[in-house]
């Protein structure tokens, strides 16, 4: 090897480096996986105060799916209690959408403080989401 040998293969070995570093590069970009994000415009309701023999009562929840993929919403839990019924799209947000989350609570044979969690489970980088509501009970009149 003569000295200006050296330091072309040098120079084109750096080249070789660098596109192979930028080729890296672009494809962990391009590689990097979509996520789908829920956002609500508020995670808590509060009833006040309702009646036992008043009927039931509904909290809607609104988000958007702020993220860059589909949101999937598969499962909002009943809080533990057959007294509260969740209803939730079963068909994937687009990112951009907005969406709903109703919760209806029947406060019939109950009475006085409730507080209830429902958690609502999906494929948003935060999978698992807690969304609450409480109020006040008056008792049934007694005859």
């Amino acid at each position: 090897y003569n000295k200006g040998s050296k330091e072309k293969l040098q120079t084109f070995m750096k080249k070789i480096f660098l596109i192979l570093l930028t080729f890296v590069a672009a494809i962990a970009t391009l590689s990097a996986k979509e996520k789908a994000e829920m956002t609500f415009a508020t995670h808590s309701h509060d009833f006040g105060t309702i009646k036992a023999d008043g009927g039931a009562v509904t909290a809607v929840y609104e988000f958007t799916n702020t993220g860059s993929a589909p949101l999937t919403i598969i499962n909002v839990s009943n809080g533990g209690c057959g007294c509260t019924k969740p209803s939730f799209p079963k068909k994937p947000i687009a990112p951009g959408k907005k969406g709903e989350i109703k919760i209806t609570f029947q406060p019939k044979g109950r009475a006085g403080e409730f507080n209830r969690t429902v958690k609502v489970k999906s494929n948003a980088s935060k999978s698992r989401i807690n969304l609450t509501f409480n109020g006040v009970i008056i008792p049934e009149k007694q005859q």
